[in-house]
């Protein structure tokens, strides 16, 4: 079968046409504006089809868009977070989406699975890290119950360690931090309000927790100083 190959003068679309066939229409990447099609292509491998079961954060979590805000999360997009399995997607930076690709995933998640908590102070979310000594003390109050009083999880609890190197390896300050905050709604984690029934975490508790953990990296550099990175 011969088949011809015309580029359209918008630039919009190939089309092929074949002996005895109707014309085939493919739409070039840059020109993808449907929400299921970006999604599908670029977010659901790590966050997963619907936003929830994924290997990484879920999308589809009120409380974390809540807490991340709509210009953070077109950043985190955008440009990715460095020494983390999140790269960048923006061509400015590297990767294949357009600004306006960018903002369809950015207005369609929000859209989809973000909800105001409008009766809710949430803690912020960047903080610079805390107090080592205190977050030991803070973790044993808010975290032992499921990670073990030093961390390394509990036999039969779901937990686990919360200072694995090769974990601690992979994830950002900030992604601790969102953690602890916002915890996984997917996996049953639970989030700052709710570790111990009735007593939600002070935001100092929070940033202490986190620079607790980050003092378990293994990793070189200087990760473990300043404010924490975005996520």
């Amino acid at each position: 079968m011969i088949r011809s190959l015309f580029w359209l003068p918008a630039g919009a679309a190939i089309v092929l046409f074949g002996c005895g066939h109707a014309p085939e229409q493919y739409v070039l990447p840059d020109q993808v504006t449907d929400f299921s099609d970006l999604y599908g292509a670029n977010c659901a491998g790590c966050h997963g089809r619907e936003g929830r079961n994924g290997a990484a954060r879920p999308l589809n979590d009120q409380l974390y868009l809540t807490l991340i805000g709509r210009e953070r999360l077109r950043e985190v997009i955008a440009k990715g977070v460095p020494n983390t399995t999140m790269p960048p997607f923006a061509q400015q930076a590297g990767g294949t989406l357009t600004e306006h690709q960018i903002t369809v995933l950015v207005d369609e998640i929000q859209k989809r699975w973000a909800q105001e908590f409008s009766d809710v102070t949430l803690p912020p979310y960047t903080a610079k890290l805390g107090d080592v000594k205190q977050g030991e003390v803070a973790f044993r109050q808010y975290c032992a119950s499921c990670h073990g009083e030093d961390g390394t999880g509990i036999s039969g609890r779901r937990g686990g360690s919360a200072v694995d190197p090769a974990y601690l390896a992979l994830v950002s300050d900030q992604s601790l931090r969102t953690t602890v905050i916002a915890g996984r709604s997917d996996q049953g984690i639970p989030n700052w309000r709710s570790y111990v029934p009735g007593e939600a975490m002070k935001p100092q508790e929070i940033s202490d927790v986190v620079a607790w953990l980050v003092a378990h990296r293994k990793f070189p550099g200087d990760r473990t100083k300043g404010e924490t990175a975005v996520p």
